[in-house]
């Protein structure tokens, strides 16, 4: 992973404000050469820096109103199949390992309340998976964001 800087931060707050600027428009408001912007996004596609579109689509607006946070105790011997098999149900958005009494956090997006319940089925039946508890999300309060680390960066190395 690349590492950014000021210059990068205050390019990313306005791609994250208006995604579908050209080059030319996010030169022009940062006063830097059209070829430095794409130099800097072009090196940014190539070190992963910036997510995948999937990530801004709402499960909502698919028709999964319902989320929630299973945690999961697994096998420790069988932990790379059991991510595997979590990575092909569709309903999972997301999958971390932790550490504590947990072993991996599971995001699930569901249809509604029967839906919940077959998907919760679905991971307890993958082999190595010993115990789930479940959490529904009733709101999400503040979503996954960056914009004010960006600025953080931003300020930071303006005053440095």
């Amino acid at each position: 992973m690349t590492s950014l800087d000021a210059t990068d931060a205050r390019l990313l707050m306005l791609l994250s404000e208006n995604p579908r600027s050209t080059g030319v428009e996010l030169a022009q408001r940062l006063g830097l050469a059209r070829n430095t912007v794409q130099a800097r996004l072009a090196r940014w596609e190539s070190a992963g820096v910036l997510g995948s579109f999937d990530r801004r689509v709402d499960p909502r607006a698919l028709g999964y109103p319902l989320s929630a946070y299973v945690a999961t105790i697994v096998d420790q011997h069988r932990l790379d199949s059991v991510v595997a098999e979590l990575a092909e149900l569709p309903e999972v958005t997301e999958v971390c390992g932790m550490t504590g009494a947990t072993d991996l956090t599971v995001k699930v997006v569901a249809r509604d309340a029967d839906d919940l319940y077959r998907i919760a089925g679905r991971i307890l039946r993958i082999p190595g998976v010993e115990r789930t508890n479940m959490g529904l999300v009733m709101r999400e309060l503040v979503g996954p964001r960056t914009t004010p680390l960006l600025a953080r960066l931003a300020q930071e190395q303006r005053g440095s």
